[in-house]
């Protein structure tokens, strides 16, 4: 049984596979193999694949793809066809399965840590917002932690405002007592005030008679 050979497209670096795909051969007996019509055209326009967005080839360049790792190494096209040998063909084809779940796995990796940076810059720039513009989502007394008698602890959100609120009543409360008290002195010494005045009104009154 014959094995089926891969080849990979000139421009955008994709598979393909037997009975498929475009050869374009050179005056110089040169040979291009495309993938598809869009890369067929986009050789004859003379572009450069580094250059464009959707190449395996400008994802290698700018590092958004994982390009120097011992895995790839692997799909090197040999000129020569190795001997048939079962035992070397069972090992090849787990060998193949192997490398094809590392190098998956390390190319998830790869884009973790590339993506890492992104996250913490972006993590960065919410904390930075949300500092400078606090004031425009934020409760009344959402920060504020006051006193509550009644528990007799701290409280802080909701609770500190109606904890201000029932201090607010208790602070009048006193000030309206404290006031009802000062008037009931006032009242007291203005009465005492006017008893000397009449004692003394009638001891002056005695004295003359």
């Amino acid at each position: 049984r014959l094995a089926m050979r891969l080849q990979k497209c000139w421009f955008c670096s994709s598979n393909i596979y037997p009975g498929h795909g475009i050869c374009f051969v050179r005056n110089d007996s040169t040979e291009f193999r495309f993938c598809r019509s869009k890369c067929h055209k986009a050789f004859k326009k003379k572009r450069n694949p580094r250059k464009t967005r959707w190449t395996k080839a400008y994802r290698m360049a700018r590092n958004k793809d994982l390009s120097q790792d011992l895995s790839l190494t692997f799909e090197a096209r040999r000129s020569t066809l190795p001997k048939y040998n079962r035992e070397a063909l069972t090992q090849t084809v787990e060998a193949m399965r192997k490398i094809v779940q590392v190098r998956q796995k390390r190319q998830a990796s790869h884009i973790l840590k590339r993506l890492a940076k992104g996250t913490e810059m972006r993590r960065l720039a919410d904390v930075r917002s949300v500092e400078q513009e606090l004031h425009l989502v934020q409760a009344p007394h959402a920060t504020r932690k006051i006193y509550d008698p009644d528990t007799k602890r701290l409280v802080a959100g909701a609770d500190a405002a109606a904890a201000a609120a029932k201090q607010q009543r208790l602070d009048k409360r006193a000030t309206a007592k404290a006031a009802a008290e000062a008037r009931a002195k006032r009242a007291k010494l203005r009465a005492k005030t006017n008893a000397a005045l009449t004692l003394d009104a009638e001891a002056m009154e005695t004295e003359d008679a």
